[in-house]
């Protein structure tokens, strides 16, 4: 990569890892902190993990899209500005209500589209694979960043200090892709959109990958409604000391992950890692089931999250290649939209399921979306869809 490219996948790659933060710290601590909240019930709770999702899911799109028409730099810039805001409503809210309202607003800040689709913007077509890699291993150490400093911030501040240190950190990406990021030299595209969307639902390739990363986030979200007690009950662990799991786990699995993504890229064998990584999934169902004790549930847990990071890297990598280069944003809003889509429908349903019948019946779940899962990366093998384009 030239210094252009390498400057702005540093810059694009650190605002992934303040931006993604912001939904993953909260995942390993909601359920444990939450009921200090009025009005907090473990539906609302599962409500409040996934609200950000919901407005991001319905935001994505039109902000990609409107990413092709204004400039991926003004809506990023926006987007943090709404992100910082949600994140002192949080901070500041009592109840869960304002909790909610809190998240909702956060997720309001749909950059994502925009920010993928300036990354395939600064970098050439031989790099681009490489380049998207790179955001979607970014995406991975957040998970893993705040999957440990969660516990940590939530044990001296509680929520708030998770929300103040996530609104902190979009005034610093504002900063950082406006000083850092170099601005794209591409021309900036008018008129209607639709044949550009069309396109886009076209393709089932497309599809596969979207429904992919709906399914891979509904399940990461619903994992961690019961998983934070389950480790205070059954191995006795304090969620002061949570993070003391995390991070070797965590931190392991990141390591191993990141030569497993660069065999199968440089093999042309990322379908395959992809389907042996969908495998991997069904041991965070299995860390859920009531006769999974001790150890089990640890070497479970370290199968899921090597499964979920290479995942995380690999198909927005390969979105990029499957996607008309024209509407690049176009189709990373679709792709996001379906990632915070599946954040909001596991946290809901995680919470439902939680409150009504306990991890077993979250552990079912997570099993049965594999099943669906599965069917749909099958059904959508090499199908030609046909999307009207007026």
């Amino acid at each position: 990569m030239n210094s252009t490219e390498r400057r702005a996948l540093a810059g694009l790659a650190s605002l992934y890892v303040f931006r993604m933060l912001g939904l993953f710290m909260v995942l390993p601590v909601l359920s444990l902190y939450g009921s200090d909240y009025s009005g907090s019930t473990p539906a609302l709770l599962g409500l409040a993990l996934g609200a950000y999702g919901l407005s991001q899911a319905i935001l994505q799109i039109p902000l990609g899209v409107l990413s092709d028409r204004w400039g991926r730099k003004p809506v990023i810039f926006l987007g943090l500005a709404v992100f910082a805001i949600g994140s002192v409503v949080a901070a500041t809210s009592e109840s869960v209500y304002g909790l909610i309202g809190g998240r909702i607003l956060q997720g309001a800040g749909a950059i994502a589209a925009a920010t993928m689709a300036l990354a395939a913007d600064l970098t050439r077509d031989e790099n681009r694979g490489k380049a998207m890699a790179i955001i979607g291993a970014s995406i991975g150490v957040a998970f893993v960043l705040a999957v440990v400093l969660g516990p940590l911030l939530a044990n001296l501040g509680g929520l708030s200090a998770i929300f103040w240190l996530t609104a902190l950190l979009a005034l610093l990406g504002i900063l950082l892709v406006w000083r850092l990021v170099p601005n794209p030299q591409v021309q900036i595209r008018r008129g209607p959109v639709s044949g550009d969307f069309a396109r886009v639902l076209s393709n089932a390739s497309v599809w596969r990958l979207v429904c992919g990363v709906f399914f891979l986030h509904l399940l990461l979200t619903a994992l961690f409604i019961p998983l934070p007690l389950l480790l205070v009950e059954q191995l006795q662990l304090p969620s002061a000391d949570h993070w003391k799991l995390y991070a070797p786990l965590l931190l392991g699995t990141f390591v191993v992950m990141v030569p497993l993504m660069r065999m199968a890229e440089k093999r042309q064998q990322v379908p395959a890692a992809m389907r042996l990584a969908l495998l991997g999934l069904v041991f965070g169902g299995v860390a859920l089931m009531p006769s999974t004790e001790g150890g089990w549930i640890v070497a479970c847990l370290a199968l899921f999250f090597l499964a979920f990071n290479l995942l995380e890297a690999l198909l927005p990598a390969q979105l990029t290649r499957e996607a008309p280069a024209e509407c690049r944003g176009a189709a990373s809003g679709l792709y996001a939209t379906c990632q915070f889509l599946g954040a909001f429908a596991g946290g809901s349903l995680g919470g439902l399921l939680y409150g009504h019948g306990g991890a077993g019946s979250v552990a079912t779940f997570v099993l049965g979306v594999l099943v669906l899962w599965s069917i749909s990366w099958w059904q959508l093998r090499g199908i030609r869809l046909t999307v009207a384009s007026s």
